[in-house]
């Protein structure tokens, strides 16, 4: 009897020890992907600038960041902004405010009809939003954090360029969940196969 209560004394630390380590253990990071095909006709209201673009948004939900990842060309005018709207009251439509940093990212390229743009913003500091954002969001970076993530995730954001010659955007377009890994459809395997 007394050796059974050793033993059950014995898997009890055991059990507990690996509690405390799984409790203990890191969260794991959620790596989110969006996307977003910019042109004109995706503009409220819509336009007829020849400008194309894609902007590709990955966030870290456990480091707090969020990487913008922009290229666009053929714009009509010199970009003048650039900044992420949310929340539309509409999915995939509608107009917002700007969520993101005013009237552009830091480091996106100014007064050109082409470029390109990488950068990745830490989202809990208060100069990765708009002001306003923040305030109307709860008052802290972490309130505004959770809106601008639950936005994109509800498809109730968008990425917009706006331009001298079209000042109220010339180019958006709404983020769209994606997943970037390869797959048959779009691998090179997939490609050479069609031409056989």
């Amino acid at each position: 009897m007394t050796r059974r209560i050793l033993v059950s004394s014995h898997a009890h630390l055991l059990l507990a020890t690996a509690l405390s380590f799984a409790i203990a253990a890191p969260a794991s990071a959620a790596i989110l992907h969006y996307r977003a095909i910019l042109n004109g006709p995706n503009e409220a209201p819509p336009n007829l600038s020849p400008g194309t673009g894609v902007a590709e948004i990955t966030i870290d939900d456990v480091a707090n960041t969020m990487q913008v990842a922009a290229s666009f060309s053929g714009l009509l005018g010199n970009t003048s902004a650039c900044h992420i709207h949310a929340p539309t009251s509409v999915a995939l439509t509608g107009t917002a405010g700007v969520a993101t940093t005013t009237p552009f990212f830091a480091g996106f390229p100014i007064g050109v009809t082409s470029g390109a743009y990488n950068n990745t913003l830490d989202l809990t500091l208060a100069t990765s939003y708009n002001r306003s954002y923040i305030t109307a969001n709860g008052g802290t970076t972490a309130t505004a954090e959770a809106a601008l993530l639950a936005a994109i995730a509800a498809g109730k954001s968008y990425f917009n360029i706006h331009t001298t010659t079209v000042p109220g955007g010339e180019i958006r377009g709404f983020l769209q969940s994606f997943d970037p890994t390869p797959t048959a459809k779009s691998s090179w395997s997939r490609v050479k196969s069609l031409y056989r």
